[in-house]
This record gives C-alpha cells, structure tokens and sequence, in this order.
C-alpha cells in the first residue's frame, strides 16, 4: 500500500478552520462512540463483505477509507505491535537523518513534555517514514507502549501496522485522531491516539508527525488542537531555521566562491538538495534539478560524509548540467550545502550546433574538461563544432607543457559520428627515435629494415583507421618523414615500408604542439605545405595563468577526485594558501597543479593545509609582510578612480580589507545592511578573503 499524494502537497491554508471542524466533530464523535458497534463493522469488513458493507459502516468516513486501505493492501488485522528497528547504528542514523526535526521540535515538546507526566499521555515524533524519532511523557505510559513497539525506532505506517493517528495522519497530511476499536490492527485496539501532520515550510511537504497517544481514558477533546498546535510551532521553528541557513550559506558562498562572471548562473543547495537561491538559472532547469535531487533521495542523506554529499550532487547532476562546478559550503566546521555555478554559455547552449542535440559521448568528454575561463570555454566551443562535423580531417592543437592537450584531443574523438568502437590512437613524436619514426607511423612489411617483425607490423595510421590520431609534440617530427605524413594526408592512404601496396585508411588527424610552428616554418624545422596542410583549422589552449580563477575550480576539483580514490576527506585549505595558490603562475600548467595536489595529499597529516605547506616557489610570490601590506590599502585608497560603480568596488575593498573579512562590521562600516552588501559582493566579484 503505497502513501496518499496529499503528503506531497502545498500547505492547507484552511488548516485552523479544519482543526476547529476537528474539535468539534471530536466532541460530538465522544459522546456517539460506540465500541460495540466499531467492533462488528470492523468484523463485517474482514468477513470479505466489503463493497456490500461499505456505505453501511457505523464509522467516520476518515476510518472507513482507512480500514478498505488496510483490508486492500494486505494488513493483518490480528498484528499486534508495529516493526521495531533495534539496530542502534541504524537508529542513531535515522536521528542523524531527522536532526533538523528534532532541533525543531526540542522546544515544544519540552513545554508539553513536562505537563504529563502522571497524565497517562505520551508525545511521540514520527518521520516522514512513520519512524519514531522522539518519545516524552508519562512515564509508565512510555513503558506501556514498548508492548506494542510505540517507542524510538517504531514504524508507524498504515501499510505495516493500519488505521493508526500517526500513519493515517501521514497518508491524509490532516489532522487526524484515532479511538481504541477505531484502530485496524486488534493488538492496539486499546490505545487511542491523535496525529498531526508537519509541513517542510520549504516546498509543503509532510515530513513527520506529532501524536499523543494513551490508554483509552486520555481520550479528550481538544486533544488533536494540542498536536496541531505543537505541529504549527515545530513548523515555524524550521522556518526560523531554514531562513537562518539560507543567509549563512549565502554568506558562506560569498566568503569561498573563486570569482565568477555576474552573468554565471548559480544555485545553491542545502544538505537536504532543495534550492534555498538560484541567480540566472532558467525556472525550468532549476524545477527538472530540484526534482532530480529529490527523486529517490540522492541528497536527504545528512548522515554522509561531506564527500560522499557533494558526490551525490555530482552524480544528480544532468548530462547537459556537467559543465558546472560544485563547490562545497562550510560553516561550523561542516559542509551545509554547495553551490552549483553554470558557466554563462550553457546556461544559454549545451553545445547545439546547428540546431541538434550533442551526442551523450561529445557531452561525457565535455565534462573532463573543468573550467570556467572565457578563454577556456572559447576554445571549448570550436572543439565541439569541430568534433560534430566531418568537414575537418585534419586540425592543429597548440599549448604550452601540461595545459591537457589530450584531453581536447578526445574531445574530438567523441564527436564526428563516432562510437566507441572506433580507435583512438596516441602518439607521441617526441619519444621516438628518428631511425624508427617512419616504421612506427606508416608501417613496415618483414624484412624492411634490420630488426624488421617476421610479420611485418602495421603503423599508427592503420590502427587509428575509422577514428582519432593524436600526434602529439608533432614539431619534434624529423624533417625527412614530414613529407611522407603530407602525402598520406592528401591521398588518405597509406604505404607500408618496404611495400608498394597501397592501404586506404580513413583517419581525423589531430596534432599538437607546444612549440611556436610558424617560428619552426621561418626557421626551416617545419614544412610549410604541411603546416598549413594540418593548421586549417587551429585551437589555441590557454596557459593556467590565463584562466581566470580556473586554478581554485582545478584544485578543487583534483582534491576531491583525488579523496574520493582514497576514501578520506577531501583537504582543507587555509585563506593565506588559497591567495597563494591564486596569485601563482603555474608555469607547469594544470599537470603542475594537479600534481602538488597529489603531493599534499601524500604529506599533509591532519588534512589541513596552510601557506607553510606550500612550496617555496609558491609562497615566495606571495610573500607580502605586513608593513607592506599596509601600505598597499592605503595606496589603494589614494588611488582616484573613474567612475562611480569602481568606486563603490575600491569602497568595498578597502573595508574588507580594514575589517579582516568580518562582513558584519563591515557592512556596519558602509553604513548598509548586511543583505545589500551581500548583493554588492557577488555584483562586484568581490570575494573577502581575496582583496
């Protein structure tokens, strides 16, 4: 028996009304009851004569649809206590689940709590599962529910223990009360029991229950008026608290975020996957997110580690959302959520080129390539029309050492029509021997060459027949072979050494270089006809230095996979690193990068990394003494400016700087209030702990 859609719905803004309506109908239901009659409609309905009996049952419609429920689904109407979780991991894990809840709810239920002891009541919390989280009250009645498992780790479901006040009131998402023969199941036919809902302020969604629940001489009524009210108060509680968490993870994300464009979308997420903000992300993509995320509870998991919360994120993620960059949100020394930021192109494209939808394999590759730099992305884009058009048979890829040439190499190779099936084939020209060269690009038959194969052996040509050939530092290619590449280039066919038959093959050629080829052309290292042969088309990768903020997105990014391997948390970095790590040049490029993370990983002891872990090539850029610090605030306050809005930034600026990042005394200082300094920090691109 699967739960009632009203739990998923929008608040009832009649609730209060309906309460009264409640009240009322209990009042006038005490002095009508009766148990004898309850009890033979409940015995006619499981002698099997349901549809005959249904319009003749002696009981509130809310129990007769709840009784066809439970007879339909299957409930053993003779079940005498509820399933009881009794693994104390698996309960201290649902509480963990449910803490924001419990926190919600510490306060009423401490009120109410101490006004029954001796009552013969007890206050039970259910989640939105049914499961009891949280029980206070009188005493013996607590000891005298554990008979039937009304107790912390009870599931309370209609379809495992029927017609109850806490799993009905979770199917209808309505107040509801449930008296002694009323209940499904005979072995609780001795306790009575009054549920109210409690509504997520966030989306309306039920998320668990207040009952009161005792012996049948309890029974009053104005008892579902006091579990409504508690359910109400537990419902502002989370609101204070939702909006509480929303301000500092936006603090947070103002505090971290690397820089970004104001055109850049951005959503951020809390523990549970909801969206408490979202900036220049359409409706429609932030509706088909949210739904992703909470569809089969990828993220209401707050029991993970943060790793494991932002590798939920990561896999919720749409194919065509990959291009974004999570970044994880911390206060209290915890991760609270994360911030989903949408580089501007695919907000407005995912790569459509002339109108079609990208291949999934086009869009996978994509992904391995992480930043969000102009320049990168600029260069990403002529990848991707290349690689989703025939028309190009041949293209140059030029960067410096370490930028991920390859990478934009298979980029290539995942578009074009090609499945996986067809080769791709990496070749360096700077690894082999000249005397080699020709034998391991063309081919050789046996006995061509001394040390010839017996066989004979095909070349990197052949092999890549149908798919990719990368050459890679192809201006290390000897002279004398340059001429041979030309030929199989403009005829598309191969010849073996030492052989005269022709081989067609059917190969993109993708070569790259860090070298400067037009400078090796006018020098005379270089063919010219080949050059231009291989350069029809040309994508430049820019240097790391070049990448505006990619380096943090980068460190990030390798930090995380690289915990992820090791199954620890990922590294922490102080804000002293994280200027230095900025401010360098990274002549090594992204390999220079991604292998100081694997060092720190190696080295570091407690996974806090600070500017004395650097290396010294590193921090002595960075390097910047107090006194000179000083002195380049009070310069930069000299300093005039042009314009109104750059001196709003430098006003900005000089006060964080001032005031150590502390944006309270900081917006005290501006004379605005803390919302408008946020917005002025994220119109700006101005992050605290990078002035």
């Amino acid at each position: 028996m699967k739960q009632g859609s009203h739990t998923a719905g929008s608040p009832n803004p009649s609730r209060s009304a309906h309460v009264g309506e409640l009240v009322a109908a209990d009042a006038a239901f005490h002095s009508t009851y009766d148990e004898l009659i309850t009890m033979r409609a409940w015995e006619s309905l499981l002698e099997g004569r349901l549809e005959s009996a249904r319009s003749y049952l002696p009981v509130r419609s809310t129990i007769g649809d709840s009784w066809y429920r439970c007879a339909n689904g299957g409930i053993d109407a003779q079940r005498n206590e509820a399933p009881l979780e009794t693994d104390k991991d698996v309960v201290e894990a649902l509480a963990r689940g449910s803490s924001e809840l419990l926190v919600a709810a510490k306060r009423p239920f401490s009120a109410i709590g101490r006004m029954l002891n001796g009552t013969g009541a007890m206050l039970v919390l259910a989640d939105g599962e049914g499961v009891l989280i949280d029980v206070i009250g009188d005493k013996k009645t607590i000891y005298d529910g554990m008979d039937i498992h009304l107790g912390v780790g009870g599931k309370w479901t209609e379809d495992v223990v029927g017609t109850n006040g806490i799993g009905t009131a979770l199917w209808t998402g309505e107040p509801v009360f449930v008296h002694a023969a009323e209940h499904f199941c005979a072995g609780i036919k001795t306790w009575t029991c009054a549920g109210a809902p409690i509504r997520d302020p966030f989306d309306g969604k039920v998320i668990g229950v207040v009952d009161l629940s005792g012996h049948p001489d309890i029974f009053r009524p104005h008892n579902i008026a006091l579990v409504a009210a508690a359910a109400r108060e537990i419902e502002r509680a989370l609101s204070d608290s939702q909006n509480e968490e929303r301000i500092r993870l936006l603090e947070a994300f103002i505090a971290s975020a690397s820089h970004h464009h104001s055109s850049d979308g951005v959503m951020i997420i809390d523990r549970q996957g909801r969206a408490v903000y979202s900036n220049n992300v359409p409706i429609t993509e932030k509706k088909r997110f949210g739904d992703i995320l909470q569809d089969g509870s990828h993220c209401r998991l707050p029991e993970l580690t943060n790793s494991g919360f932002l590798d939920n994120i990561a896999r919720a993620l749409p194919r065509d959302m990959q291009s974004c960059h999570v970044r994880p949100l911390e206060f209290d020394g915890h991760v609270r959520g994360a911030a989903l930021v949408f580089p501007k192109a695919s907000i407005s494209k995912t790569f459509r080129i002339g109108g079609s939808e990208p291949s999934q394999r086009l869009k996978e590759a994509r992904a391995q390539i992480v930043g969000e730099s102009d320049a990168l992305l600029a260069a990403i884009d002529v990848a991707c029309r290349v690689a989703e058009t025939k028309d190009v048979t041949s293209l140059l890829i030029e960067g410096e050492t370490g930028v991920g040439k390859e990478l934009f190499a298979r980029l290539i190779h995942a578009g074009g029509g090609n499945s996986p099936a067809n080769p791709f084939i990496a070749f360096n020209c700077g690894a082999i021997t000249k005397e080699l060269f020709g034998s391991e690009l063309f081919g050789h038959v046996s006995g061509a060459f001394t040390g010839a194969s017996r066989d004979g052996k095909a070349g990197v040509f052949e092999r890549a027949n149908g798919g990719v050939l990368s050459l890679d530092e192809i201006g290390e290619m000897p002279l004398d072979i340059q001429p041979f590449l030309l030929r199989v280039l403009e005829e598309r066919v191969v010849h073996r050494l030492g052989d005269s038959q022709a081989r067609p093959v059917d190969v993109r050629l993708v070569a790259s270089t860090n070298r400067d080829l037009k400078a090796e052309v006018g020098a005379g290292r270089f063919r010219r006809d080949l050059f231009y042969r291989i350069s029809t088309v040309s994508i430049r990768i820019p240097a790391l230095r070049e990448r505006d903020g990619d380096s943090l997105l980068l460190l990030e990014h390798f930090n995380r996979r690289l915990a992820a391997r090791k199954e620890i948390e990922p590294l922490h970095f102080s804000n002293e690193a994280l200027d230095a790590l900025l401010a360098y040049h990274w002549p090594g490029n992204v390999r220079e990068l991604r292998n100081l993370v694997e060092r720190l990983h190696l080295l570091t002891r407690n996974g806090f990394i600070d500017i004395d872990d650097l290396p010294a090539d590193i921090t002595e850029l960075s390097a910047d003494p107090p006194a000179r610090q000083e002195a380049s605030i009070t310069k930069a306050m000299d300093n005039p400016v042009c314009s109104f809005e750059e001196a709003e930034r430098q006003a900005i600026k000089n006060a964080l700087a001032a005031e150590g990042g502390n944006l309270s005394k900081v917006a005290q200082r501006l004379g605005i209030s803390r919302p408008t300094l946020y917005r002025k920090l994220e119109q700006f691109g101005i992050r605290r702990s990078f002035v």
